[in-house]
C-alpha cells in the first residue's frame, strides 16, 4: 500500500486496503494478530478506546474473560480476535466462548474477518 500512494480519494485507499488484505494467507493473519493485545488485558492508547467495554467491566467478567482469552489460545494457536469497538465485556465474553466450538479452520477465517473490520475502523479513524 505504501507503494500505491498517495490515493486520489479515501474510497481508493479502502479499495487498496480491502485488495491487499485479501491477498493475505493464514501466516500473515497470524501475524497480524501477533500484534493485538488481548481483550480485557491492562491497555492504552487507541487499544484502550477500542476495549472500552473490557476496560469498565466487573471484576468477575474481567476474570472469566480472561479465563476464555486462555483456553481460546491454547485451542487456536493465537489470541481472540474481535472488533470489540462498541461491544461490550459481555457481549465479548459470550462471543468468545461460542467461538470455542469452531474448528480451527473456520475460527481462523472469522478471526480474519474481524481483523479486517479492525483495519477498516482505524483507517476510518486515521481519516477523521
Amino acid at each position: 500500500m505504501v507503494e500505491q500512494r498517495p490515493f486520489d480519494s479515501s474510497d481508493d485507499l479502502f479499495r487498496a486496503a480491502e485488495k491487499a488484505w485479501s491477498q493475505c494467507g493464514p501466516l500473515d493473519w497470524e501475524e497480524a494478530f501477533s500484534h493485538h493485545p488481548r481483550i480485557g488485558a491492562d491497555v492504552r492508547g487507541r487499544e484502550a478506546s477500542e476495549q472500552a467495554g473490557a476496560l469498565s467491566a466487573s471484576s468477575s467478567v474481567k476474570e472469566e474473560l480472561a479465563r476464555v482469552n486462555s483456553l481460546y489460545e491454547e485451542k487456536f494457536g493465537h489470541i481472540y480476535i474481535v472488533c470489540a469497538t462498541g461491544k461490550s465485556a459481555e457481549e465479548m465474553l459470550a462471543n468468545a466462548t461460542q467461538r470455542l466450538a469452531n474448528d480451527h479452520e473456520t475460527e481462523l477465517r472469522i478471526a480474519a474477518e474481524e481483523q479486517r473490520k479492525i483495519m477498516q475502523l482505524r483507517l476510518r479513524k486515521l481519516l477523521s
